[in-house]
C-alpha cells in the first residue's frame, strides 16, 4: 500500500474528538479539493510502499485501541479492505475518513466519517486544468455510494463550510439522500487551516447549528499543533 504517514495523536474532529488514535494516511485521491489541507496525500501524493503486515505492526506498536484510516481517499488504496480486516481482528476500533465517492464494499468500519464535498471544494482551472475541474465536479457527490455508507455503518456527515449559502446546499443534499439523518449526525466544520481562519466564519456556523440542530465541528488538532504533519 502507498502510505503517506502513520502517527499517534488525538482525534481532532467529529464525535471522537480528543480520543487518542493512530492515524494511517494513505496517499492518493480521486478529487482535488480547492481547500485541501493534505496536498502531500492528494494533489501531490507522497509516501512509500508498505506491506499490510508491516502497517499493522506499526499501528499495534502504539498500544492504542482507536485507529483512523484517512487520506487522500483511503477507499482508493489497494488492499485497504485487507488492512481494515486485520486491524479489526486485533480488536481495534476503526474510523474511516472518506468523501463517500466510492462504495464501502463491506469494509470493516466502526465509524464512517463521511465528508461529502460541496461546490466550494471545486478547484480553479488555473490550478489543476480543465480536465481535473470537470472530473472533480462529476465525482464529488455520488448519492448511491453515500446511501450505502449510511445504510450499513455508524456514521457522521462532516461538511467543510465557508459561506452561509452552503447550508441550503447541505439541506438539499440531505433531502436527496432520502434517508432520515438525525441532525446531530451533521457536522459543520469552518473552512481554514489555521485557528484564526476558522474564527472568521464561526459565528454564522454556530447560528446555523443552533437553528438546524447540527453539530459544530471544532478542529482541535489545529488549536493544539497547527497545520503540521504527524498531528
Amino acid at each position: 500500500m502507498y502510505i503517506s504517514e502513520i502517527f499517534h495523536s488525538i482525534q481532532g474532529e467529529g464525535e471522537l474528538t480528543g480520543v487518542p488514535s493512530v492515524f494511517v494516511r494513505t496517499s492518493g485521491c480521486n478529487l482535488r479539493c480547492s481547500w485541501c489541507d493534505t496536498p502531500y496525500a492528494s494533489w501531490h501524493a507522497e509516501g512509500k510502499e508498505l506491506e499490510v503486515k508491516h502497517i499493522v505492526k506499526q499501528v499495534r506498536a502504539f498500544h492504542c485501541r482507536h485507529v483512523v484510516l484517512t487520506g487522500g481517499e483511503p477507499i482508493l488504496a489497494r488492499y485497504i479492505h485487507d488492512l481494515a480486516m486485520r486491524l479489526k481482528n486485533h480488536g481495534m476500533h476503526i474510523t474511516i475518513e472518506t468523501a463517500g465517492t466510492m462504495a464501502p464494499d463491506e469494509i470493516c468500519c466502526d465509524l464512517a466519517s463521511i465528508s461529502p464535498k460541496l461546490a466550494n471544494s471545486t478547484p480553479r482551472v488555473e490550478d489543476v486544468g480543465a480536465d481535473w475541474v470537470e472530473r472533480h465536479e462529476r465525482s464529488r457527490i455520488h448519492l448511491e455510494y453515500l446511501r450505502d455508507w449510511l445504510d450499513n455503518y455508524p456514521y457522521q456527515l462532516k461538511f467543510v463550510v465557508s459561506s452561509n449559502s452552503q447550508i441550503d446546499e447541505i439541506r438539499h443534499l440531505l433531502k436527496s439522500l432520502r434517508r432520515k439523518v438525525p441532525p446531530e449526525k451533521v457536522l459543520l466544520m469552518p473552512e481554514g487551516i489555521t485557528p484564526e481562519a476558522s474564527v472568521a466564519c464561526r459565528e454564522w456556523v454556530l447560528a446555523a447549528c443552533k437553528q438546524h440542530g447540527y453539530r459544530y465541528c471544532h478542529r482541535l488538532h489545529l488549536s493544539l499543533f497547527g497545520n503540521t504533519r504527524g498531528t
